[in-house]
């Protein structure tokens, strides 16, 4: 059993036979009472949020993953193929396992496969991800000068974010996957 305060960012909690990802925390000792841990944590296999305390006195059972660097090949239905590059060994996750991440996919992106007792639980992605600009309106003259003007763009995946108005069709760009926005621009 071990201890809420060994709680960190990617443990996995086994709470009644179902695995919870810790996505953020922040430890809490209050003037009055108990220290505790407040917790965001994601299920696993249905992707549910929930927030949960947990007094600094409970008992909690940690599982161990491991994290696999995957490269994601292809859709099959509702079904996500990924392969691991050392040994060419393919792992498929089912969507609902991976919704949040979806929009961030395209062909021969490296991610980490999240894998218990041998079967693929969901991913993660890198945290900024370099896509083409595919569709964007051309930036209208004198929409610049305040430098905060956005405009949409489509991106090679079908993706779409809100990008500064300098930003053109066939640039590259990086999107932040945690915030799904913008983050900047790529130099050629």
């Amino acid at each position: 059993m071990a201890s809420p305060n060994d709680i960190k960012k990617g443990t996995v909690i086994n709470r009644n036979g179902e695995l919870w990802m810790v996505i953020d925390f922040q430890r809490v000792s209050p003037g009055k009472g108990g220290s505790f841990v407040r917790t965001r944590t994601k299920h696993l296999q249905s992707g549910k949020v929930k927030e949960e305390n947990f007094k600094a006195a409970e008992n909690l059972t940690f599982e161990d993953v491991q994290y696999k660097k995957m490269q994601y090949l292809f859709r099959d239905g509702n079904l996500y193929t990924f392969m691991d590059t050392q040994t060419y060994e393919q792992s498929s996750i089912s969507e609902s396992e991976i919704e949040d991440t979806i929009p961030y996919l395209k062909e021969g992106l490296e991610v980490k496969v999240v894998m218990h007792d041998g079967n693929a639980l969901t991913i993660e992605p890198p945290q900024k991800v370099q896509y083409a600009v595919a569709y964007t309106e051309p930036a209208v003259k004198g929409d610049t000068a305040s430098g905060n003007v956005l405009k949409e763009a489509e991106l090679d995946n079908g993706l779409k974010v809100k990008v500064p108005a300098f930003i053109n069709q066939g640039d590259e760009i990086l999107v932040n996957t945690e915030t799904g926005a913008y983050s900047e621009r790529v130099s050629k």
